[in-house]
């Protein structure tokens, strides 16, 4: 029996900037050109000032776990050999927070405001997902 594949990133127009970037393994949020506000997810207008006038800018990569939740039920067939992960909301240090995996440690030595960097997991010849690990 074939393993089952696990999903992939399909991207709305407000992202696909974003997924652009992370196959090429760089890390890009929106910044707004007016108060140079970063922000995630991508929106088409700053939620700071509403300014339309934007561009993607890469970031560190660098943060620190906010929140998590370590996953120990099998919700996916293909997450099956994955149990138990963690899920993540990383605080970025250039502010936003995003949504990830926590990986590279044991799930139950995560701790919120531990320091994380970011890499990419290649899930497919034309996706990559962005997950961090301990710095």
């Amino acid at each position: 029996m074939d393993k089952p594949m696990k999903p992939v990133p399909r991207p709305a127009p407000e992202s696909e900037p974003y997924w652009k970037a992370a196959h090429e393994h760089r890390l890009e949020i929106p910044q707004c050109d007016d108060c140079s506000h970063h922000w995630f997810p991508p929106s088409r207008t700053c939620p700071n000032c509403l300014s339309p006038n934007m561009h993607w800018q890469q970031v560190s990569g660098r943060g620190k776990v906010f929140s998590f939740v370590i996953y120990d039920r099998v919700y996916h067939p293909a997450f099956a050999e994955d149990v138990p992960y963690v899920v993540a909301l990383i605080e970025l240090e250039e502010g936003p927070r995003l949504i990830s995996n926590v990986v590279g440690i044991p799930p139950d030595d995560v701790r919120c405001e531990m320091p994380v960097e970011v890499f990419f997991d290649d899930v497919t010849e034309t996706a990559s997902v962005p997950k961090f690990r301990p710095r």
